[in-house]
């Protein structure tokens, strides 16, 4: 017999898990029995009295409930947990191959641990929490994990720190910090930064200061893609961060390499990852805001560039913002390929779920159009599979990466 409280749905909201999605949204749920505490596993009905799943109940949060089980038959108990985190694990160890030192462990709905990021670098343990549900049952998880991958998989895990710093915290009724998880064989008085290595290029990870865990680990072979067709090129690197698609072009032998961003912070690292892989020669990094840099570059008549990266932040992270964002990355798009000659080459991606890829082709599409030129498509490629994309549901699916070349 089942003791959960229950809520009951909408037949719009029943359709929505029957259909494969993991969200219960507030204005969906009809009734609620139980008094569950926030946080809790409650019992999802249609309006029928069919089973739909379990998950967790936040009051606080426009997502009512997120779903972990459709099985009325599991038991939520450690085992469950542990069998979770070993096929999380045990895909990463597959899809991943020599990667799995430094890759995404946990991907929040992808593997069924709603609002969960665990990012590994080698020793460290990179942790974002944004749903209550985890945060109530974090030390279990934590726990589970470390002796999984130490006593399993034979992986030495020195550091674990949480990245708990979002705004996205306070909507569901939780605090926002950092710091350093105190537990077994843990260090809590590391100096948050560590090496990692990623297609053969040495960085400096900043996994306490740097944005969302550190780094992002999801261009890794998007990053690799580029290389071939760096070799031998002059590359102009847009909103490189910390320098990563900039250094593979480097490294891959492009002739010169140009990285702007306007994060003074973010450059430094990448001056550092330059000179730890002895790159710094054919490198230059420029302190300007992208748009303004594209405009002038337009006007100056060293430029000289036949391959533009283009990886900017989200502009975008709501439905109500999209139209707004979408004109930005038409004109950072119309900017690049006026500036590339016939023969060049264009790499430009989106990394809001809200960008979605109808709309970025029509995007791209309509900036050559205004740029006045045709596009080859050389490759369409997404998020690396340590950040899987879940079918039926779309916020696992956000990353789109193109290359073309200008002909």
């Amino acid at each position: 017999m089942r003791n959960y409280p229950i809520i009951t749905v909408t037949d719009k909201g029943a359709d929505f898990l029957r259909g494969g999605h993991v969200w219960v949204y507030a204005d969906e749920v009809t009734r609620v029995e139980g008094s569950p505490d926030d946080g809790a596993l409650t019992d999802v009905y249609s309006a029928k009295g069919r089973y739909l799943g379990t998950g967790f109940y936040n009051s606080h949060s426009k997502i009512r409930d997120r779903v972990i089980s459709k099985n009325a038959n599991d038991r939520f108990d450690e085992a469950f947990w542990l069998r979770k985190l070993r096929w999380a694990i045990d895909y990463r160890r597959s899809v991943m191959g020599s990667d799995f030192s430094c890759c995404r462990l946990i991907f929040g709905e992808a593997d069924a641990f709603p609002g969960l990021t665990v990012d590994r670098f080698g020793e460290v343990l990179a942790v974002e929490v944004l749903s209550l549900g985890m945060e109530k049952i974090k030390d279990m998880i934590y726990r589970l994990l470390l002796s999984l991958l130490r006593e399993e998989y034979g992986v030495s895990i020195s550091v674990l720190y949480e990245r708990n710093d979002s705004p996205l915290r306070e909507r569901e009724g939780m605090e926002t910090g950092a710091g350093f998880y105190a537990g077994d064989g843990l260090l809590t008085l590391a100096d948050g930064i560590c090496r990692i290595t990623e297609n053969g290029v040495l960085y400096e990870v900043d996994y306490v200061h740097g944005q969302k865990t550190g780094f992002f680990l999801d261009q890794k072979y998007n990053r690799a893609a580029i290389r071939k067709i760096a070799a031998g090129r002059r590359v102009l690197d847009c909103f490189t961060h910390t320098g990563s698609f900039a250094l593979n072009a480097a490294q891959a032998g492009a002739t010169h390499v140009t990285a702007v961003d306007i994060s003074a912070d973010a450059l430094a690292v990448a001056r550092r990852n330059a000179e730890l892989n002895g790159l710094s020669d054919r490198m230059e990094f420029i302190c300007a805001d992208v748009f303004d840099y594209l405009t002038a570059a337009a006007n100056a008549p060293s430029f000289d560039y036949d391959l533009v990266i283009l990886d900017p932040p989200a502009f975008t992270k709501s439905r109500e913002t999209l139209r707004n964002a979408i004109k930005g990355y038409r004109e950072i798009n119309r900017r690049a390929m006026q500036l590339l000659r016939r023969g060049s080459y264009l790499a430009t991606c989106s990394c809001s779920h809200f960008m979605t890829e109808t709309y970025f082709r029509q995007m791209i599409h309509n900036a050559a159009a205004d740029a006045g030129v045709n596009l080859r498509q050389v490759e369409a490629r997404r998020q690396s599979p340590d950040h899987p994309i879940l079918w039926n549901v779309p916020e696992t699916d956000y990353l789109k990466f193109f290359i073309f070349q200008i002909v």
